[in-house]
């Protein structure tokens, strides 16, 4: 049976105090769903966006219950490109945070411990060319992001060849979304098969929904 198991970035809501989140936290819905299925059964996992290290992490833990591994303009870490060099490329790229807002801890002097994206930063940086609906969705449905740290999320990723790299990877490209830290990922870390998008943007879900529809029914018609 098909199963694609999509993992956005959007989609867990955490109900936890930020200050007692742990990265861990980010990714174990989706090892107690891998834990879950049947020995017999295999799956092809879909991560979009952050959520590229959460099915990372599953690829690493559950190589045998996975044909295939998509990442949709995700972050992809492997064996030889680990957390922090991709955190360290994106920090080279400057954006503006526009009206980006900041949680901070207990007291002013902490540091802050999650972060708020704003309607106009949402509107540039993810949803240029979705629906003007989809972003206000989104912004209804906001929630503080939590700022992991460095170090604890580099020691929570850690993928090896013999495991994460038994497992097929396709890496989709949202080609609007103009992001050269795609391509050098990919560069870095090769992946079975690429797939463009046209004219999409971060959000190929929602600006073009019929097209990564397909893309994802046909990857799983000739992995599973």
């Amino acid at each position: 049976m098909l199963q694609l198991w999509t993992w956005l970035h959007q989609g867990y809501i955490q109900s936890k105090f930020m200050s007692s989140i742990h990265f861990e936290d980010y990714f174990e819905p989706l090892m107690e769903f891998m834990e879950s299925l049947p020995p017999e059964e295999r799956v092809v996992l879909v991560g979009h966006s952050m959520s590229g290290i959460c099915i990372s992490v599953a690829m690493e833990r559950f190589p045998e219950k996975i044909s295939a591994s998509v990442f949709a303009a995700a972050v992809m870490p492997g064996p030889d490109l680990s957390f922090k060099a991709i955190a360290e490329k994106s920090s080279q790229r400057s954006v503006p945070s526009m009206d980006t807002q900041f949680v901070f801890g207990n007291g002013p002097d902490n540091p802050p411990t999650a972060l708020v994206l704003g309607p106009n930063y949402m509107a540039s940086r993810f949803y240029r060319l979705s629906p003007p609906e989809d972003l206000t969705l989104a912004t209804l449905l906001l929630r503080p992001f939590p700022i992991y740290s460095s170090l604890e999320t580099e020691k929570a990723v850690v993928v090896t060849k013999e495991k994460y790299g038994s497992v097929r990877r396709i890496y989709v490209v949202c080609d609007e979304e103009n992001d050269p830290k795609q391509t050098w990922m990919i560069e870095n870390n090769p992946v079975d098969e690429v797939i463009v998008i046209s004219d999409s943007d971060h959000m190929a879900m929602f600006s073009k929904p019929q097209e990564f529809c397909s893309c994802l029914l046909d990857i799983g018609d000739r992995y599973l």
